[in-house]
């Protein structure tokens, strides 16, 4: 995906959703998307109206962008996303994402729905991600690199905040929340992985596994963006728990949205201040 074509997407969502001056967006995970109808002076932009987007193929994902406030504050949300697996070249997967910085998000807050590895982890518990493992076999910077984007090799030694996992365990702590951080396992899908392939994940150092994020965390950091990635852990992995359902991971996510909305908004009134 070239340069023209993240900036004329950018153009036409912030044309969309003028006056409105993001600095804050959001990707919303499978069964997440509620939060953006609590958006206050919400307007949705459908994605199959925006160039070069691709609609999302998975129940649960409404597909549109929805821009409206939080804590009054200006945010931008993806009520959903596309995945490699739908069969997209990657570069469209993360062309959403690489236009909402191009149009001026400083911060992206981006959540899944994650199969728990780690000893303990229970399907809806909240968990910071702090690191990941590629496992999708591809990277979005394949191919040509366009400074005007960001350097060819970018360090992720921090590509998911520090300070921003900081501020979201203290917004949690208010809240009577005790969020764990993790390494996420990023695979292609759309096969749920298998008991195997989850001790092997887990002997690498995975907490969580899930089909999104990685790419889309490495395109935003590679623009200059931070990130702040948020699981919910919506079932246990292959081999800890029963047989694995699309509708488990969306009835669970349904369960947690209460406390899923009440961290977001509490993250983003953090947020406002920090950016103040």
């Amino acid at each position: 995906m070239h340069y023209d074509d993240i900036q004329r997407a950018a153009e036409f969502l912030g044309q969309r959703i003028t006056p409105r001056k993001p600095r804050v967006g959001l990707i919303l995970g499978s069964g997440l998307g509620a939060f953006a109808d609590s958006l206050d002076d919400a307007q949705g932009v459908p994605y199959d109206t925006i160039p070069g987007f691709a609609q999302s193929t998975v129940k649960g994902h409404a597909g549109r962008f929805v821009a409206g406030k939080s804590a009054g504050m200006d945010v931008l949300a993806m009520q959903g996303r596309v995945h490699l697996y739908e069969g997209l070249p990657l570069e469209q997967v993360v062309l959403p994402a690489r236009a909402m910085v191009k149009l001026g998000c400083e911060v992206l807050v981006i959540t899944n729905a994650a199969g728990g590895i780690s000893e303990g982890m229970t399907p809806g518990e909240l968990v910071l991600i702090s690191d990941h493992l590629n496992l999708q076999g591809q990277n979005p910077l394949t191919g040509e690199n366009d400074e005007r984007l960001g350097t060819r090799f970018p360090d992720m030694t921090e590509a998911y905040a520090p300070a921003l996992r900081e501020l979201a365990q203290k917004v949690g702590a208010s809240q009577g929340l005790s969020l764990r951080q993790g390494v996420y396992a990023g695979l292609l899908g759309p096969s749920y992985e298998t008991p195997a392939e989850i001790r092997m994940l887990r002997a690498m150092g995975a907490d969580l596994a899930g089909m999104s994020t990685v790419s889309e965390v490495i395109a935003v950091h590679h623009m200059g963006a931070r990130a702040l990635g948020i699981s919910c852990v919506t079932n246990l992995a292959a081999g800890l728990g029963g047989k694995l359902t699309h509708d488990e991971v969306k009835a669970t996510a349904e369960e947690v949205k209460p406390r899923f909305i009440k961290l977001l908004e509490g993250i983003l009134a953090a947020l406002r201040e920090e950016l103040a």
